[in-house]
């Protein structure tokens, strides 16, 4: 159906449409939009079951649909009112009817800039709360302390910010620290979902700052926090502390790649200074392993995906060591390990370069070393070997390849 059509048959059984949210404000913004969401008002659900009996009703506790509009399948909701009954994003009373305006709709929204709706089928913009302007500006304001009913929306500001490029007024701010008690209590699906929409962005460090001005940071991520203040040697780190470091790699890896694993390995890499002795400041001697406690308390409460686990503890177990091996061995073993893990090896080796901020010659041409590695199997072993002792002639094997190689380089004047 025709999105002209849709309109057209809900305006003549007395209703209204638009289109709200994320579509509008990109549009305005001159972005590519996404897909299009919809709010009808002035008639009733019973009605609409009617004229449209092959809309799949989705929502639970207030009328969504889902209806084929221009090919896709697109949301349309009924306007509604929302009243705060208890904590958390499920804490609402909801009264969705034909009475409703689109304006009472939009006002129970988070942000100006999402409270914007553009009427069919002529596209005229209703703009009650200034979100045209706050789109010129480039800032994030909450509508009104409605903002505060869902905590998690203090997340989605922070994320919006990184993900827009806009600055987020200081009245939000202040609505954003008053969601700070319900967000220890908000499942932790909700906050994963955000953590991994902001890594997702070109500057993932702006949601991290955001948070922290909003006093929220160790509310949501202590791990994090705890690595503020914490002092590092100035010959190495002339940026600042430990969490400054850690966002400084973090945005660095994000240029180099998109994957957020790798981006949150970065992120966490010396997640372990966080709980470093203060007398031994501004060394942080054992911080990989430390690190490791860290991630593990982090995951107990956050649940994140197993692969995030597994890479961030490759990272933080070898971020110290891997630029600084010499020995033949330990540098085949490295890089075998890596290569065994899930972790794509560009990826890890754009984490090292971001914090180390060069590469040696063995991670520099890890992909050509892993090759040959890989090349040596225990089926060209001498017949006569048996069990283990053809695991230590590959071993060895790959070692002198490794060593050759080397040699190869050197004779080039590489």
């Amino acid at each position: 159906m025709k999105e002209e059509e849709f309109a057209a048959r809900v305006r003549g059984m007395g209703g209204r449409v638009f289109i709200v949210g994320g579509w509008v404000r990109d549009t305005l913004r001159g972005a590519l939009p996404k897909d299009k969401d919809y709010v009808i008002t002035g008639i009733t659900e019973e009605d609409f079951q009617r004229m449209f009996p092959q809309g799949k009703r989705v929502g639970k506790s207030f009328p969504v649909y889902l209806l084929m509009l221009e090919g896709k399948s697109s949301e349309i909701a009924f306007a509604r009112r929302e009243r705060k009954t208890g904590p958390g994003y499920r804490g609402f009373a909801v009264d969705a009817n034909a009475a409703i305006s689109i304006e009472e709709d939009l006002y129970r929204r988070d942000t100006t800039m999402n409270s914007m709706a553009l009427e069919l089928p002529d596209h005229v913009l209703l703009d009650p709360f200034g979100g045209q302007q706050a789109v010129q500006q480039k800032r994030i304001q909450a509508v009104s302390a409605h903002f505060c009913e869902d905590p998690v929306r203090a997340l989605r500001a922070a994320r919006q910010a990184a993900e827009l490029g806009f600055s987020i007024t200081e009245q939000t701010f202040n609505y954003m620290r008053s969601c700070r008690e319900e967000l220890a209590a908000e499942p932790a699906e909700r906050l994963q979902q955000e953590l991994e929409r902001a890594l997702q962005t070109e500057k993932p460090s702006v949601f991290f700052l955001a948070l922290r001005q909003a006093g929220l940071l160790d509310a949501v991520f202590p791990e994090l926090a705890a690595l503020i203040g914490r002092r590092q040697p100035l010959e190495f780190h002339p940026e600042g502390d430990a969490f400054v470091h850690s966002l400084q790699v973090l945005d660095k890896t994000a240029i180099l790649t998109k994957n957020l694993v790798a981006r949150f390995a970065a992120l966490v890499h010396d997640l372990g200074k966080g709980t470093t002795p203060r007398e031994m400041e501004p060394h942080h001697y054992g911080h990989e392993e430390r690190g490791l406690e860290e991630l593990a308390k982090w995951n107990a409460r956050g649940r994140m995906p197993r692969l995030w686990v597994q890479c961030a503890a490759l990272v933080i177990r070898e971020h110290m060591r891997a630029p600084l091996l010499a020995k033949p061995g330990k540098i085949v073993e490295l890089l075998l390990q890596v290569h065994q893990s899930p972790l794509p090896l560009e990826d890890f080796l754009a984490v090292i370069r971001s914090d180390h901020g060069s590469l040696p010659v063995y991670l520099a041409k890890a992909g050509e070393i892993l090759s040959r590695l890989l090349a040596i199997s225990g089926e060209m072993a001498p017949e006569q070997l048996q069990g283990p002792a053809i695991g230590r002639w590959v071993r060895a094997r790959q070692i002198r390849e490794y060593q050759y190689f080397l040699q190869g380089l050197e004779g080039a004047g590489k």
